[in-house]
């Protein structure tokens, strides 16, 4: 059934946020406390995890990189594959219990590493069960959900979560300062890692999806060692993936951002306590941003946060003032609060419950694929011509993903711009 464009008619009768908040399924919440727990213990190591590899384990910048594009691309390349699985066997809770798990795994590997190939194998397994988790996971949270709150209820989990982000660097520096090395810090983001999974284990509860309709022979979502592609029926899925692509061929990595932060003059504890500033206004404007896209459509939050990503982008190329760096690396934050959960709500609508963690995990893969070909074509740029070629192409690709989608809104009424039920087409 194709979406109004127009908003619910009578907006006076709707329930408070307070309200909405409190009705959302408890599953919601839970899986908020566990990302919380989870990025305290990711963030403790990401900050320190460079000098770990070239200072303790006496390996080089190339292995450094070696290491993170191996790790990153595993993250990357496995959400649609046990995406695909969760739909397959219709469990979710199995696969979230299992990605969080392996996530705590591979964090202990690190803390025992001693060589880097040790090192490698630790961020691989931690990676492994990110892919494991974040598709299965994201359909278990939106499953218990109206289609009228999901953006409220994504933009919570997205605020849990990375609030974690801001805790975590900060216990860190911490436990650096209470004279623990670094490979201890390790040790200690284990627990919180386990916690993560014995909140999973006690609170989190399974929602299994409704069926779909029986496959034509040949087409079983799922089954064999590795999934055949197939891409969600849904026509409008794909129209917003195309936009999505469009704006992850300029998202080129954060630590270009953090590059530019050591080139204007920021030490590194002072670089770790930017980035802190970013993650604190990402969790802030979550929420109300996820609120903000059940009410007026995520379609237009998106977008808007695409053109605060191009704004900044534009401003990075452009200055050389550490006040003026701080300012927008905080709004950075903003625009991931725009644009994270929203995103994530509106995948959820466009694609049958059946379909939903494929859906979310074919996303995930190929946007994640797309902002590595992005880091690649932002480091040539930044040799070859300067930090301010990478930032004004971002901020470029950023502005036309944004009309694009706008323009996606007006033309294809598949694409719920606003709280109604999604076309399942």
């Amino acid at each position: 059934m194709p979406v109004s464009s127009h908003p619910t008619p009578d907006s006076t009768t709707r329930p408070s946020t307070l309200d909405r908040l409190r009705r959302l399924d408890p599953n919601v919440r839970n899986l908020g406390v566990v990302s919380f727990i989870a990025d305290v213990s990711s963030e403790m190591i990401y900050p320190i995890f460079p000098d770990f590899v070239t200072k303790t384990l006496g390996a080089s910048a190339a292995v450094l990189g070696l290491i993170e594009g191996i790790a990153e691309a595993t993250a990357s390349l496995t959400r649609y594959p046990f995406g695909r699985w969760s739909d397959g066997a219709g469990k979710r809770r199995a696969f979230v219990l299992s990605g969080y798990g392996l996530s705590a795994l591979g964090k202990l590997i690190l803390a025992v590493a001693f060589v880097w190939p040790v090192a490698l194998l630790g961020r691989f397994v931690d990676r492994v069960g990110k892919g494991a988790r974040d598709a299965p996971r994201d359909a278990l949270l939106a499953s218990g959900v109206a289609d009228r709150n999901r953006g409220l209820a994504f933009g919570l989990h997205r605020s849990m979560d990375s609030m974690g982000a801001v805790l975590g660097p900060l216990v860190a520096l911490l436990l650096l300062e209470l004279g623990l090395s670094l490979r201890w810090v390790f040790a200690a983001a284990v627990i919180p890692g386990l916690l993560s999974v014995l909140v999973i284990k006690l609170w989190v509860r399974e929602r299994a999806p409704v069926p779909a309709p029986a496959p034509a022979s040949g087409e079983g979502a799922g089954r064999g060692l590795v999934p055949r592609l197939k891409l969600p029926r849904s026509r409008a899925f794909r129209r917003l993936l195309l936009a999505s692509l469009v704006f992850a061929v300029g998202n080129s990595t954060t630590a270009f951002i953090l590059l530019k932060a050591s080139s204007v003059g920021f030490g590194v504890k002072a670089v770790i306590l930017v980035y802190v500033l970013y993650n604190l206004t990402y969790s802030l404007g979550s929420l109300p941003f996820g609120d903000l896209s059940d009410r007026v459509g995520q379609l237009p939050v998106v977008a808007g946060g695409w053109l605060v990503f191009a704004g900044v982008y534009l401003g990075l190329a452009l200055t050389h003032s550490k006040a003026t760096f701080i300012v927008l690396f905080a709004v950075y934050g903003l625009y991931m609060a725009a644009t994270d959960g929203a995103s994530k709500a509106l995948i959820s609508r466009v694609a049958p419950d059946a379909e939903r963690a494929s859906a979310m995990g074919f996303y995930d893969t190929t946007i994640g694929l797309a902002a590595f070909a992005a880091s690649g074509i932002g480091g040539v740029l930044w040799t070859a011509v300067g930090a301010g070629a990478t930032f004004g192409y971002g901020a470029a690709t950023g502005a036309l993903a944004a009309v694009l989608m706008l323009v996606l809104r007006e033309r294809d009424a598949g694409i719920p711009a606003h709280a109604a039920t999604g076309d399942q087409r």
